[in-house]
């Protein structure tokens, strides 16, 4: 802690000295500190306090990953259960900008468990009222409810990431874990399928007459039920009830139950004595499914015979199929060792990066981000409790936790006043910008797009930075903008550059070079049509005034230098229609408010889905899946159901659920008439300022020519 308080002044317990804090840092390293480890392989990685070192980083974080490798085995066949994934406090709100002009809600990123749930969030959903509403309907036999509200249980929390299992959850949107409530759901769906146990003959006391969808969902509920009984989860630990679970579900082809009984074979669960032919058999039928936990598995035991090439191979493809820990510590591994024998750089910049992955998911020592989120959201917590939680995000963001770093930095932000620039601001302490600043610097060069614009930002506005000419600020805040420009996803970094070369601000101003960036912008991001559309039509008409008043700059040609119908080309119909064309895509990467055909089920359920049936033959839940909105489908399913079998029509019990909006006939002719109205002013202001300007010439001339010669005085005509 003493190395802490001289990294960061925090609470003013004494002076920030970084040469004291690296002191520190190193004393407490060699003794086996593992944050002392991450802090110190964070700063040389990022040369705070200290000259960049590559091996010097890769020595400290591989210090830290081996501890925390070495906890994960000591976990139950399988390894330890990964702590949930934290979540970045401005992704509660969107992003940094908020919903629609962050990155971090733009694009792809808009499907992001944290997206969606803050999007439920803002909707006046409650976690406890949905997983009620999943109660009530599971209780009324509907199979699907009862599988996912198992897997919610038995994982905490209503959002799970890749990997399959053993991947993990997320933070937002969770719950208390709850192994009994979990096993008795998984229990309830098993026994449509099969009857009773039987650990000798374990594919007897098979029901008749079951569905292909009752067969489905009996099969991923004995892959839960295995892996309960194989970790002692729930139940007393029994690798031979895990078995029995195992081949059940097998007999679905299911990819986890194959993975596990992989594990009891490799470990020799059943009689001590392993069998690697049986457990490589059983993990190449998981890793043809694309199991990432099944590759993973394959690639260590081709690491542990030295065939390196392989093994590098599986763990690539596991990480690439959402394998959160393991893979990333042995594709370390091997990178670091080729950094020690042939000192590569290249070897080493990928050591540091999966060792930093690997001890900064694998946090069961001190879960820094999972305490100060819980407090953070505490009902009704204390000012006390929040400055507690600041501390563990000081003490996460020295470690090099970019989500912390971004916290922290999003808590002082200085930058959020939306008057700004008049009297009504909120005054802003200089102090606190310069370390919100210090935070969005190290946010950003952990490639966080958002907190790089910040920066820019800041530099943009003077807002902790030094004393220094505006000139000087605004060419930085450029370059911060054209960074994050060259990352092709962020169109607002690209509006800010087009405003900048449209003023000359930081830039040369140059009008073609401000109409790229906006165009740009649009291109990027189709929600950015009106105020792109704005901006191009105050650029074209100030491009033609500068032209006609005589300046230097030719004006822009509204249909482009090609002509029209350029490829290069731009006109006010383009643009309709280039937002139109990205509404559609985006309704289908949405989901909207219909079906999706995508297979990820988030659409509403199909004829002869689930039901009291069970799933559908040929679909397995998926954890991309928004559980609300997969909710929200079902019901609606069920209403639409309802309401072709009663004449009086459908009845909404759930009144208070958003509804997605649909394009309409009316939107789209308000967005035509938005555009003719727009366009008949800028005519009409053109034309008038034209009629004035030749009027005003013409009076000129009339006056010259009907003045009278000039007479000396005293002569009279």
């Amino acid at each position: 802690m003493t190395a802490f308080f001289y990294a960061t002044g925090f609470g003013n317990a004494t002076e920030a000295d970084q040469a004291k804090a690296l002191l520190y840092y190193t004393f407490a390293a060699h003794q086996g500190d593992y944050g002392s480890e991450m802090s110190l392989g964070f700063r040389y990685w990022s040369g705070i306090g200290v000259k960049e070192d590559c091996m010097a980083a890769m020595e400290w974080y591989e210090a830290a990953a081996e501890k925390s490798m070495a906890t994960f085995l000591t976990g139950p066949p399988g390894g330890r259960t990964l702590p949930l994934l934290p979540t970045r406090l401005s992704d509660f709100d969107g992003g940094a900008y908020g919903i629609g002009s962050s990155v971090a809600s733009t694009g792809m990123n808009i499907n992001r468990n944290v997206i969606r749930a803050y999007r439920a969030r803002a909707a006046g959903e409650k976690w406890s009222d949905v997983v009620e509403y999943y109660q009530f309907n599971a209780d009324r036999g509907d199979i699907e409810f009862a599988l996912r509200l198992g897997r919610i249980f038995y994982q905490g929390s209503l959002y799970t990431v890749g990997g399959g299992i053993s991947g993990g959850a997320e933070a937002v949107g969770a719950v208390p874990r709850d192994f009994h409530r979990a096993k008795a759901y998984f229990m309830k769906i098993a026994r449509l399928v099969w009857s009773r146990e039987n650990v000798a003959s374990p594919l007897t006391h098979r029901k008749e007459g079951a569905t292909d969808g009752q067969k489905l969902a009996a099969s991923i509920a004995s892959a839960y039920l295995g892996r309960m009984y194989l970790r002692g989860e729930g139940f007393k630990q029994d690798a031979r009830m895990a078995k029995m679970w195992f081949e059940r579900g097998m007999e679905n082809a299911n990819a986890e139950c194959a993975n596990d009984l992989g594990i009891i074979y490799r470990d020799g669960l059943l009689d001590g004595k392993p069998d690697t032919k049986k457990a490589l058999t059983q993990f190449g039928v998981a890793a043809g499914q694309e199991h990432a936990e099944a590759l993973v598995n394959l690639g260590k035991h081709y690491y542990q015979h030295g065939d390196l090439p392989h093994a590098m191979m599986y763990f690539e493809n596991a990480i690439k199929h959402g394998s959160p820990f393991e893979a990333y510590y042995y594709i370390a591994q091997i990178h670091a060792s080729n950094a020690y024998k042939n000192s590569l750089m290249g070897s080493c910049s990928f050591a540091v990066s999966f060792y930093k992955h690997v001890v900064e998911r694998g946090s069961w020592r001190e879960n820094l981000l999972g305490e100060a989120e819980a407090i953070w959201f505490k009902e009704g917590a204390s000012l006390a409790e929040k400055q507690g939680a600041m501390l563990r995000w000081y003490m996460a963001a020295e470690r090099g936790y970019e989500s912390a770093q971004n916290n922290i930095a999003y808590v002082l932000d200085q930058d959020r006043d939306s008057l700004r620039g008049t009297s009504l601001a909120r005054p802003v302490s200089n102090d606190t910008a310069r370390d919100a600043l210090k935070f969005w610097m190290r946010s950003s060069a952990q490639r966080n797009i958002d907190a790089l614009i910040k920066v820019g930002d800041y530099y943009y506005h003077g807002l902790g930075v030094a004393d220094e000419p505006e000139a000087l600020r605004w060419e930085k805040a450029a370059g911060y903008y054209h960074s994050a420009v060259d990352t092709h996803i962020s169109a607002l970094a690209m509006w800010n550059l087009g405003w900048m070369y449209e003023n000359g601000r930081g830039v040369t101003q140059d009008f073609h070079l401000a109409k790229r960036y906006y165009d740009m912008a649009l291109e990027t991001n189709a929600e950015a049509y009106f105020p792109v559309l704005l901006s191009l039509i105050k650029l074209h008409v100030r491009a033609l005034w500068h032209s006609l008043s005589g300046g230097k700059q030719r004006a822009l040609s509204i249909w482009g230098d090609d002509g029209e119908g350029g490829d290069d080309a731009w006109y006010f119909g383009r643009a309709k229609e280039e937002l139109k064309r990205r509404l559609r895509g985006k309704a289908r990467v949405d989901g909207g408010g219909g079906k999706q055909e995508d297979g990820t089920g988030n659409g509403a359920q199909q004829d002869g889905g689930a039901g009291e049936q069970g799933l559908d033959a040929d679909r397995e839940p998926t954890p991309d899946e928004d559980p609300i909105q997969w909710a929200r489908d079902r019901r609606a399913a069920a209403q639409e159901a309802a309401a072709a079998a009663d004449d009086y029509g459908p009845e909404d019990y759930w009144d208070g659920t958003p509804r997605a909006p649909r394009e309409g006939d009316e939107e789209d002719e308000f967005a035509d008439t938005l555009i003719l109205l727009l366009l008949c002013a800028t005519v009409t202001a053109l034309i008038w300022a034209r009629g004035r300007w030749a009027e005003r010439r013409r009076q000129e001339e009339q006056g010259q020519n009907a003045q009278p010669p000039f007479q000396p005085p005293g002569v009279v005509l």
